[in-house]
Protein backbone atom coordinates (compact mmCIF):
# COMPACT_ATOMS: atom_id res chain seq x y z
CA UNK A 1 0.00 0.00 0.00
CA UNK A 2 1.35 3.52 -0.80
CA UNK A 3 1.70 6.38 1.55
CA UNK A 4 1.91 9.31 -1.08
CA UNK A 5 -0.56 11.12 -0.86
CA UNK A 6 -2.09 13.98 1.26
CA UNK A 7 -5.15 14.90 2.42
CA UNK A 8 -5.37 18.39 -0.10
CA UNK A 9 -9.43 18.63 -0.38
CA UNK A 10 -11.03 21.41 1.57
CA UNK A 11 -13.27 19.50 4.08
CA UNK A 12 -16.16 21.52 3.81
CA UNK A 13 -18.72 21.23 0.89
CA UNK A 14 -19.14 23.94 -1.18
CA UNK A 15 -21.85 25.85 0.60
CA UNK A 16 -23.46 26.71 -3.53
CA UNK A 17 -23.33 22.64 -3.87
CA UNK A 18 -25.32 22.31 -0.42
CA UNK A 19 -27.87 24.55 -1.02
CA UNK A 20 -28.28 23.38 -4.80
CA UNK A 21 -28.85 20.24 -3.57
CA UNK A 22 -30.73 21.38 -0.50
CA UNK A 23 -33.19 23.04 -3.11
CA UNK A 24 -33.71 20.32 -5.42
CA UNK A 25 -35.17 18.10 -2.67
CA UNK A 26 -37.53 20.80 -1.11
CA UNK A 27 -38.73 20.70 -4.77
CA UNK A 28 -39.29 17.17 -4.95
CA UNK A 29 -40.66 17.18 -1.62
CA UNK A 30 -43.28 20.29 -2.34
CA UNK A 31 -44.31 18.26 -5.46
CA UNK A 32 -44.65 14.64 -4.47
CA UNK A 33 -46.07 15.82 -1.10
CA UNK A 34 -48.68 18.27 -2.31
CA UNK A 35 -49.72 15.55 -5.02
CA UNK A 36 -50.28 12.78 -2.31
CA UNK A 37 -52.60 14.81 0.14
CA UNK A 38 -54.45 16.25 -3.17
CA UNK A 39 -54.90 12.81 -4.33
CA UNK A 40 -57.18 12.18 -0.80
CA UNK A 41 -59.81 14.09 -3.23
CA UNK A 42 -59.56 10.95 -5.32
CA UNK A 43 -57.87 8.06 -3.75
CA UNK A 44 -58.70 6.04 -0.67
CA UNK A 45 -57.34 6.44 2.87
CA UNK A 46 -56.13 3.38 2.62
CA UNK A 47 -53.92 3.74 -0.58
CA UNK A 48 -53.06 6.81 0.62
CA UNK A 49 -51.39 5.45 3.80
CA UNK A 50 -50.23 2.20 2.27
CA UNK A 51 -48.57 4.30 -0.33
CA UNK A 52 -46.95 6.41 2.07
CA UNK A 53 -45.92 3.62 4.45
CA UNK A 54 -43.68 1.76 1.53
CA UNK A 55 -41.88 5.13 0.85
CA UNK A 56 -41.25 6.13 4.17
CA UNK A 57 -40.08 2.37 5.19
CA UNK A 58 -37.45 2.87 2.06
CA UNK A 59 -36.06 5.79 2.45
CA UNK A 60 -35.66 5.00 6.86
CA UNK A 61 -34.20 1.25 6.11
CA UNK A 62 -31.32 3.50 3.87
CA UNK A 63 -30.43 5.44 6.60
CA UNK A 64 -30.71 2.55 9.55
CA UNK A 65 -28.22 1.07 6.42
CA UNK A 66 -26.00 3.61 6.74
CA UNK A 67 -26.01 3.87 10.52
CA UNK A 68 -25.05 -0.01 10.44
CA UNK A 69 -22.22 1.17 8.09
CA UNK A 70 -21.07 3.65 10.53
CA UNK A 71 -21.52 0.61 13.35
CA UNK A 72 -19.62 -1.80 11.43
CA UNK A 73 -16.47 0.91 11.12
CA UNK A 74 -16.21 1.48 14.50
CA UNK A 75 -16.48 -2.24 15.76
CA UNK A 76 -14.06 -3.53 13.37
CA UNK A 77 -11.52 -0.54 13.45
CA UNK A 78 -12.25 -0.55 9.29
CA UNK A 79 -9.77 1.61 7.75
CA UNK A 80 -10.70 1.89 4.07
CA UNK A 81 -13.86 3.08 5.57
CA UNK A 82 -12.78 6.52 6.98
CA UNK A 83 -12.76 8.29 3.92
CA UNK A 84 -16.40 8.11 3.28
CA UNK A 85 -17.82 7.31 7.06
CA UNK A 86 -19.05 10.86 7.55
CA UNK A 87 -21.15 10.48 3.97
CA UNK A 88 -22.92 7.76 6.27
CA UNK A 89 -23.19 9.73 9.36
CA UNK A 90 -24.87 12.36 7.31
CA UNK A 91 -27.59 9.75 5.40
CA UNK A 92 -27.87 8.30 9.09
CA UNK A 93 -28.55 11.83 10.57
CA UNK A 94 -32.10 11.89 8.29
CA UNK A 95 -33.38 9.47 10.55
CA UNK A 96 -35.06 12.14 12.90
CA UNK A 97 -36.82 13.69 9.49
CA UNK A 98 -38.14 9.92 8.54
CA UNK A 99 -39.51 10.11 11.92
CA UNK A 100 -41.63 12.95 11.58
CA UNK A 101 -42.75 11.55 8.51
CA UNK A 102 -43.65 8.25 9.45
CA UNK A 103 -44.78 8.73 13.57
CA UNK A 104 -48.13 10.63 12.11
CA UNK A 105 -49.13 8.21 9.68
CA UNK A 106 -48.47 5.25 11.55
CA UNK A 107 -50.15 6.56 14.34
CA UNK A 108 -53.27 8.24 12.47
CA UNK A 109 -53.25 5.17 9.76
CA UNK A 110 -52.94 3.08 12.11
CA UNK A 111 -56.84 1.86 11.68
CA UNK A 112 -56.56 1.92 8.05
CA UNK A 113 -53.34 -0.20 7.89
CA UNK A 114 -53.75 -2.29 10.40
CA UNK A 115 -56.38 -5.60 10.67
CA UNK A 116 -55.44 -6.07 14.15
CA UNK A 117 -56.53 -2.82 15.44
CA UNK A 118 -60.07 -3.13 14.29
CA UNK A 119 -62.00 -4.02 17.96
CA UNK A 120 -64.96 -6.40 15.95
CA UNK A 121 -62.41 -8.06 14.00
CA UNK A 122 -60.39 -9.42 17.13
CA UNK A 123 -63.39 -10.36 19.43
CA UNK A 124 -64.04 -13.07 16.07
CA UNK A 125 -60.73 -14.23 15.31
CA UNK A 126 -58.98 -16.31 17.89
CA UNK A 127 -55.36 -15.84 16.48
CA UNK A 128 -55.85 -12.43 17.06
CA UNK A 129 -56.86 -12.97 20.47
CA UNK A 130 -54.27 -15.01 21.31
CA UNK A 131 -51.57 -12.14 19.77
CA UNK A 132 -53.14 -9.12 21.05
CA UNK A 133 -50.90 -8.98 23.69
CA UNK A 134 -48.20 -7.70 21.72
CA UNK A 135 -50.20 -6.29 18.80
CA UNK A 136 -52.37 -3.67 19.91
CA UNK A 137 -52.48 0.24 19.66
CA UNK A 138 -50.89 1.02 22.61
CA UNK A 139 -47.59 -1.33 23.22
CA UNK A 140 -47.21 -0.58 19.43
CA UNK A 141 -47.47 2.92 19.76
CA UNK A 142 -44.76 3.06 22.23
CA UNK A 143 -42.65 0.46 20.77
CA UNK A 144 -42.60 2.69 17.31
CA UNK A 145 -41.70 5.82 19.29
CA UNK A 146 -38.95 3.84 20.95
CA UNK A 147 -37.37 2.17 17.76
CA UNK A 148 -37.09 5.97 16.21
CA UNK A 149 -35.91 7.52 19.53
CA UNK A 150 -33.16 4.84 19.83
CA UNK A 151 -31.93 5.02 16.73
CA UNK A 152 -31.59 9.19 16.56
CA UNK A 153 -29.77 8.77 19.88
CA UNK A 154 -26.79 6.40 18.14
CA UNK A 155 -26.47 8.25 15.28
CA UNK A 156 -26.31 11.58 16.57
CA UNK A 157 -23.95 10.33 19.83
CA UNK A 158 -21.48 9.12 16.99
CA UNK A 159 -21.83 11.89 14.37
CA UNK A 160 -21.58 14.39 17.50
CA UNK A 161 -18.23 12.67 18.61
CA UNK A 162 -17.23 12.13 14.97
CA UNK A 163 -17.71 16.31 14.50
CA UNK A 164 -15.93 17.01 18.06
CA UNK A 165 -12.79 14.73 16.47
CA UNK A 166 -12.17 17.08 13.91
CA UNK A 167 -11.54 20.13 16.38
CA UNK A 168 -9.52 18.61 18.55
CA UNK A 169 -7.82 15.19 16.66
CA UNK A 170 -8.30 13.70 20.11
CA UNK A 171 -8.16 9.35 19.11
CA UNK A 172 -10.07 9.16 22.46
CA UNK A 173 -12.99 10.19 20.78
CA UNK A 174 -12.45 6.95 18.00
CA UNK A 175 -11.67 4.69 21.43
CA UNK A 176 -15.13 6.19 22.82
CA UNK A 177 -17.17 5.48 19.77
CA UNK A 178 -15.77 2.16 18.94
CA UNK A 179 -16.17 0.87 22.82
CA UNK A 180 -20.22 1.60 22.61
CA UNK A 181 -19.91 0.39 18.95
CA UNK A 182 -21.24 -3.61 20.20
CA UNK A 183 -23.97 -2.28 22.54
CA UNK A 184 -24.96 0.14 20.30
CA UNK A 185 -25.35 -3.14 17.31
CA UNK A 186 -27.14 -5.13 19.58
CA UNK A 187 -29.65 -2.79 20.07
CA UNK A 188 -29.54 -1.89 16.60
CA UNK A 189 -30.14 -5.22 15.60
CA UNK A 190 -33.59 -6.26 17.62
CA UNK A 191 -34.91 -2.74 17.38
CA UNK A 192 -34.85 -3.33 13.12
CA UNK A 193 -35.79 -6.41 13.32
CA UNK A 194 -39.02 -5.85 15.10
CA UNK A 195 -39.70 -2.72 13.75
CA UNK A 196 -39.95 -4.75 9.94
CA UNK A 197 -42.36 -7.31 12.09
CA UNK A 198 -44.29 -4.47 13.19
CA UNK A 199 -44.91 -1.88 10.37
CA UNK A 200 -45.07 -4.39 7.47
CA UNK A 201 -45.24 -7.86 8.59
CA UNK A 202 -48.13 -7.05 10.92
CA UNK A 203 -50.20 -6.00 7.90
CA UNK A 204 -50.94 -9.62 7.56
CA UNK A 205 -51.49 -10.25 11.36
CA UNK A 206 -52.01 -14.32 10.72
CA UNK A 207 -48.98 -14.52 8.81
CA UNK A 208 -45.66 -14.87 10.68
CA UNK A 209 -41.71 -15.56 9.84
CA UNK A 210 -38.79 -15.06 11.99
CA UNK A 211 -36.77 -14.23 9.28
CA UNK A 212 -38.37 -11.19 7.76
CA UNK A 213 -36.68 -8.75 10.27
CA UNK A 214 -33.25 -9.98 8.75
CA UNK A 215 -34.87 -9.68 5.40
CA UNK A 216 -35.77 -5.64 6.30
CA UNK A 217 -32.11 -5.02 7.12
CA UNK A 218 -30.40 -7.39 4.24
CA UNK A 219 -32.84 -4.82 1.70
CA UNK A 220 -31.83 -1.49 3.72
CA UNK A 221 -27.92 -2.73 3.79
CA UNK A 222 -27.86 -3.26 0.21
CA UNK A 223 -29.79 0.21 -0.73
CA UNK A 224 -27.59 1.69 2.37
CA UNK A 225 -24.69 1.15 0.30
CA UNK A 226 -26.08 2.01 -2.74
CA UNK A 227 -26.77 5.54 -1.46
CA UNK A 228 -23.57 6.26 -0.12
CA UNK A 229 -22.28 4.94 -3.25
CA UNK A 230 -24.08 7.63 -5.00
CA UNK A 231 -23.19 10.34 -2.42
CA UNK A 232 -19.43 10.43 -2.98
CA UNK A 233 -19.84 9.82 -6.79
CA UNK A 234 -22.15 13.05 -6.79
CA UNK A 235 -19.34 14.95 -4.87
CA UNK A 236 -16.35 13.75 -6.34
CA UNK A 237 -18.36 14.60 -9.77
CA UNK A 238 -18.83 18.31 -8.63
CA UNK A 239 -14.94 18.42 -7.22
CA UNK A 240 -15.66 17.86 -3.25
CA UNK A 241 -13.38 14.93 -2.10
CA UNK A 242 -11.92 14.20 -5.64
CA UNK A 243 -8.79 13.57 -3.98
CA UNK A 244 -9.94 11.89 -0.94
CA UNK A 245 -12.98 8.98 -2.22
CA UNK A 246 -10.40 7.30 -5.17
CA UNK A 247 -11.66 4.04 -7.30
CA UNK A 248 -10.99 1.36 -4.21
CA UNK A 249 -13.53 3.67 -1.89
CA UNK A 250 -15.76 2.93 -4.57
CA UNK A 251 -14.28 -0.62 -5.69
CA UNK A 252 -15.19 -1.78 -1.68
CA UNK A 253 -19.12 -0.01 -1.71
CA UNK A 254 -19.52 -2.47 -4.63
CA UNK A 255 -18.17 -5.06 -3.05
CA UNK A 256 -20.26 -4.81 0.12
CA UNK A 257 -23.33 -4.47 -2.11
CA UNK A 258 -22.23 -7.32 -3.88
CA UNK A 259 -22.01 -9.08 -0.53
CA UNK A 260 -25.28 -7.81 0.76
CA UNK A 261 -27.24 -8.95 -1.95
CA UNK A 262 -26.21 -12.32 -1.86
CA UNK A 263 -27.25 -12.36 2.07
CA UNK A 264 -30.82 -10.71 1.32
CA UNK A 265 -31.08 -13.40 -1.37
CA UNK A 266 -29.87 -16.33 0.73
CA UNK A 267 -32.07 -14.96 3.70
CA UNK A 268 -35.38 -14.17 1.14
CA UNK A 269 -35.24 -17.95 -0.44
CA UNK A 270 -34.15 -19.59 3.17
CA UNK A 271 -37.18 -18.01 4.13
CA UNK A 272 -39.12 -19.54 0.80
CA UNK A 273 -37.79 -22.71 1.25
CA UNK A 274 -38.86 -23.64 4.63
CA UNK A 275 -42.45 -22.54 3.87
CA UNK A 276 -42.68 -24.29 0.86
CA UNK A 277 -41.36 -27.25 2.50
CA UNK A 278 -43.80 -27.17 5.78
CA UNK A 279 -46.58 -26.67 3.71
CA UNK A 280 -48.21 -25.37 6.76
CA UNK A 281 -51.56 -23.42 5.02
CA UNK A 282 -51.35 -20.96 7.52
CA UNK A 283 -47.98 -20.11 6.45
CA UNK A 284 -48.52 -20.57 2.74
CA UNK A 285 -50.96 -17.98 2.20
CA UNK A 286 -48.67 -14.84 2.34
CA UNK A 287 -47.09 -16.65 -1.05
CA UNK A 288 -50.06 -17.83 -2.76
CA UNK A 289 -50.83 -14.18 -2.64
CA UNK A 290 -48.21 -13.12 -4.43
CA UNK A 291 -48.27 -15.59 -7.02
CA UNK A 292 -51.19 -14.64 -8.64
CA UNK A 293 -53.36 -11.61 -9.95
CA UNK A 294 -50.56 -9.76 -11.51
CA UNK A 295 -48.39 -10.20 -8.38
CA UNK A 296 -46.24 -13.12 -8.95
CA UNK A 297 -44.77 -10.67 -12.31
CA UNK A 298 -43.56 -8.39 -9.64
CA UNK A 299 -42.44 -11.48 -7.69
CA UNK A 300 -40.10 -12.11 -10.84
CA UNK A 301 -39.02 -8.86 -10.83
CA UNK A 302 -37.72 -8.82 -7.62
CA UNK A 303 -35.54 -12.01 -7.90
CA UNK A 304 -34.46 -11.13 -11.44
CA UNK A 305 -33.64 -7.25 -10.76
CA UNK A 306 -32.62 -7.38 -6.30
CA UNK A 307 -30.63 -10.66 -7.41
CA UNK A 308 -29.88 -12.45 -10.93
CA UNK A 309 -29.59 -8.41 -12.36
CA UNK A 310 -26.50 -7.22 -9.51
CA UNK A 311 -25.08 -10.37 -9.04
CA UNK A 312 -24.15 -10.63 -12.26
CA UNK A 313 -22.92 -7.45 -13.30
CA UNK A 314 -20.75 -6.78 -9.78
CA UNK A 315 -19.43 -10.13 -10.22
CA UNK A 316 -16.62 -8.44 -12.43
CA UNK A 317 -14.08 -6.60 -10.80
CA UNK A 318 -13.78 -4.33 -13.72
CA UNK A 319 -17.32 -3.36 -13.04
CA UNK A 320 -17.03 -2.90 -9.48
CA UNK A 321 -14.18 -0.43 -10.08
CA UNK A 322 -16.56 1.19 -13.08
CA UNK A 323 -17.84 4.47 -11.65
CA UNK A 324 -20.34 4.54 -14.35
CA UNK A 325 -21.39 1.26 -13.57
CA UNK A 326 -21.53 1.19 -10.07
CA UNK A 327 -24.03 4.25 -10.64
CA UNK A 328 -26.36 2.62 -12.50
CA UNK A 329 -26.54 -0.74 -10.45
CA UNK A 330 -26.44 1.70 -6.95
CA UNK A 331 -29.49 3.80 -8.40
CA UNK A 332 -31.53 0.37 -9.70
CA UNK A 333 -31.08 -1.02 -6.61
CA UNK A 334 -32.42 1.82 -4.31
CA UNK A 335 -35.16 1.55 -6.79
CA UNK A 336 -35.34 -2.12 -6.48
CA UNK A 337 -35.41 -2.01 -2.22
CA UNK A 338 -38.37 0.04 -3.21
CA UNK A 339 -40.27 -2.87 -4.64
CA UNK A 340 -39.11 -5.30 -2.72
CA UNK A 341 -41.07 -3.47 -0.11
CA UNK A 342 -44.04 -2.79 -2.32
CA UNK A 343 -44.06 -6.42 -2.92
CA UNK A 344 -44.52 -6.99 0.58
CA UNK A 345 -46.60 -4.61 1.58
CA UNK A 346 -49.34 -3.82 -1.05
CA UNK A 347 -51.01 -7.23 -1.36
CA UNK A 348 -52.53 -6.36 1.71
CA UNK A 349 -54.59 -3.64 0.29
CA UNK A 350 -55.24 -4.76 -3.11
CA UNK A 351 -56.09 -8.27 -4.31
CA UNK A 352 -54.32 -8.01 -7.68
CA UNK A 353 -51.36 -5.53 -8.93
CA UNK A 354 -53.08 -2.40 -8.93
CA UNK A 355 -50.51 1.06 -9.07
CA UNK A 356 -51.47 3.71 -8.21
CA UNK A 357 -49.74 7.30 -9.10
CA UNK A 358 -50.01 8.01 -5.18
CA UNK A 359 -47.11 5.44 -4.76
CA UNK A 360 -45.05 7.49 -7.17
CA UNK A 361 -45.72 10.47 -5.02
CA UNK A 362 -45.21 9.55 -1.62
CA UNK A 363 -41.63 8.39 -3.20
CA UNK A 364 -41.01 11.66 -4.77
CA UNK A 365 -42.27 13.45 -1.88
CA UNK A 366 -40.54 11.34 1.00
CA UNK A 367 -37.35 11.14 -1.08
CA UNK A 368 -37.31 14.87 -1.61
CA UNK A 369 -37.69 15.41 2.11
CA UNK A 370 -34.91 12.43 2.89
CA UNK A 371 -32.58 14.65 0.22
CA UNK A 372 -33.14 17.86 1.54
CA UNK A 373 -32.39 16.34 5.25
CA UNK A 374 -29.00 15.06 3.79
CA UNK A 375 -28.18 18.24 2.51
CA UNK A 376 -28.59 20.45 5.33
CA UNK A 377 -26.43 18.33 7.85
CA UNK A 378 -23.68 17.89 5.27
CA UNK A 379 -23.48 21.47 4.97
CA UNK A 380 -22.88 22.21 8.84
CA UNK A 381 -19.68 20.35 9.24
CA UNK A 382 -16.88 18.80 7.49
CA UNK A 383 -17.71 16.56 4.74
CA UNK A 384 -14.72 14.30 5.41
CA UNK A 385 -13.47 12.92 9.66
CA UNK A 386 -10.10 15.13 8.63
CA UNK A 387 -8.73 14.62 11.69
CA UNK A 388 -9.66 11.10 11.99
CA UNK A 389 -6.17 8.81 12.84
CA UNK A 390 -6.91 6.91 10.47
CA UNK A 391 -8.07 9.23 7.35
CA UNK A 392 -4.00 9.12 6.14
CA UNK A 393 -4.20 5.30 5.78
CA UNK A 394 -7.44 5.67 4.18
CA UNK A 395 -6.42 8.02 1.74
CA UNK A 396 -3.69 5.53 0.25
CA UNK A 397 -5.99 3.01 0.87
CA UNK A 398 -5.94 0.36 -2.32
CA UNK A 399 -6.75 -3.05 -2.82
CA UNK A 400 -4.88 -5.26 -5.24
Amino acid sequence: MGHGNQFVDQPNMDPKLVSKGFKFGVALAVIGLGAAFAGLATESKEQFFYSWLVAGMTFTTISLGCLFIVLIHHITGAMWSTAVRRLAENIAAALPYMALLMLPVLFIGMHDLYHWTHGDAVAKDAILQSKSGYLNTVFFSVRTVLYFALWIVIARFYRKYSVKQDATGDVAYTFKMRWWAPLSILAYALSVSYAGFDWIMSLDPHWFSTMFGVIIFAGGMVSGFATLGLYGLWLTKNGTLKNTINEWHFHDCAKLMWGFVIFWTYTSFSQYFLIWYGNIAEETAWYYVRMHHGWERIGILVILGHFALPFWVLLSRHMKRSRYAFALVAAWMIFMHYVDLYYMAMPNLHHGFHPSWMDLACFVGIGGVFLAAVMRVSGKDAIVAHRDPQLHASLNYDNF
